[in-house]
C-alpha cells in the first residue's frame, strides 16, 4: 500500500483546504438546523417577516427560536402577572440593521400600557407616606358613609375648578382615627396627578424630624418644593412635638407664602382648629398665643374646615 504523504510546509494550501472542509460544514449544520425548525411552519412566517435570506437567517436559528417563543407567550397573554417572558413584561425582539440581525428586549403592549396608566405617579412627590396611596382611587372611596358626602362633593367641585391661575381653597380636614381622611385627599390628589397637576403629600411629623436633620445638606430644597408645590398635604399636623422652631421657622413661612401665593393647601389631623391653636401655643405665654393664633388664621384662609367622623376602617 502507498503511503500518502502531505507537506504541511507547502505554503499553508493544507490548513487551508482543511479550514474551508471545517467551515463548509458549519454552513451544512447551520443550514439543517434552520430547515429542521421551519418545519414549524408558524416560526418559518415568524422568520419570512424579517426580509433576509436563508443564508443570513441560518446563523441566528437559536435566537430566532427564542424570539419566536416569546412573540407566542405575548399573543396567549392574559396580564402582565401571568408573563411567562425570560423578562417581565418585554418579549425578544430581532432588529434588522442592513444585513444583519440584532436582537433586543422589548417592551410588551400591555407593559406599555400600564406605565401609560401610572404616569400620573410621576407629579406626586411623597415625604414619608406610604406608597400604597399612590393606589387610593375616588371610585374605592366609601360612598355607603354619609359624613363623607360633603367632602365627595367638595372635591368634584374642587377639581371642576382648579385652574393654576386660579386655585380654589383646600381643606382641613379633623375626624376621628382611621376614618380615612389622608386617603380620601390622597385620591384627589391622584386625579389631579391624571390631569398633569404636581402635588406632594407630606407626613407632617417626620417631615419635620427628616428637616432638622438636614440642615448640612437638603434643607432648603426640601423646605422649597414643598413650600411651592401647586398642591400640598400637611398629614396629620398637630401630632408633631411643637417648637418655636417648628411653628415659627417652617410652618408659618410655609403657610404664609401659599397664602400669599393662592397656592391650594390641605391638612387632616385629629385635632380641630382650636385645639390645634392650643397645641401650637407651646406655653401659655402671650407671645405665644398670638403667634399660635396667626397659624390658625392663615390655615383659615386656604381651607374650609370639614369633619369626617367616621368607624375605624382600619381595624
Amino acid at each position: 500500500m502507498r503511503a500518502i504523504r502531505y507537506n504541511i510546509n507547502s505554503g499553508g494550501g493544507y490548513m487551508k483546504t482543511i479550514k474551508s472542509l471545517i467551515d463548509k460544514q458549519d454552513d451544512i449544520d447551520l443550514a439543517h438546523s434552520f430547515y429542521d425548525a421551519c418545519s414549524n411552519k408558524e416560526f418559518k412566517c415568524f422568520t419570512e417577516q424579517i426580509d433576509l435570506p436563508q443564508q443570513i437567517l441560518q446563523n441566528y436559528t437559536s435566537s430566532l427560536e427564542d424570539a419566536y417563543i416569546e412573540s407566542c407567550n405575548c399573543k396567549k397573554c392574559r396580564g402582565l402577572s401571568s408573563c411567562k417572558n425570560k423578562v417581565k413584561g418585554y418579549y425578544y425582539y430581532p432588529i434588522k440593521e442592513n444585513q444583519i440581525l440584532n436582537f433586543s428586549y422589548v417592551a410588551c403592549e400591555k407593559l406599555k400600557e400600564k406605565e401609560q396608566k401610572e404616569k400620573y405617579k410621576e407629579n406626586i412627590e411623597f415625604y414619608e407616606m406610604p406608597k400604597d396611596l399612590l393606589e387610593a382611587s375616588l371610585k374605592n372611596v366609601y360612598k355607603d358613609d354619609k359624613a363623607r358626602l360633603p367632602i365627595i362633593k367638595y372635591f368634584g367641585e374642587f377639581m371642576e375648578t382648579y385652574t393654576e391661575k386660579n386655585p380654589p381653597k383646600g381643606i382641613y380636614l379633623t375626624g376621628s382615627f382611621g376614618s380615612g381622611k389622608t386617603y380620601l385627599i390622597a385620591a384627589l390628589f391622584n386625579e389631579m396627578a391624571k390631569k398633569n397637576y404636581k402635588s406632594a403629600m407630606v407626613y407632617y411629623p417626620e417631615f419635620l424630624r427628616s428637616l432638622k436633620s438636614s440642615f448640612q445638606t437638603d434643607y432648603t430644597d426640601k423646605f422649597n418644593y414643598i413650600k411651592k408645590s401647586p398642591l400640598l398635604l400637611l398629614d396629620d399636623i398637630g401630632a408633631e412635638n411643637c417648637s418655636s422652631w417648628s411653628r415659627d421657622e417652617v410652618l408659618g413661612p410655609i403657610l404664609q407664602y401659599r397664602m400669599e401665593n393662592h397656592l391650594s393647601t390641605f391638612f387632616t389631623s385629629n385635632l380641630t382648629l382650636k385645639e390645634l391653636e392650643l397645641a401650637l401655643s407651646i406655653t401659655n405665654s402671650a407671645p405665644d398665643r398670638v403667634k399660635a393664633r396667626r397659624i390658625i388664621e392663615r390655615i383659615k384662609q386656604l381651607t374650609i374646615n370639614l369633619e369626617l367622623v367616621s368607624k375605624n376602617r382600619r381595624n
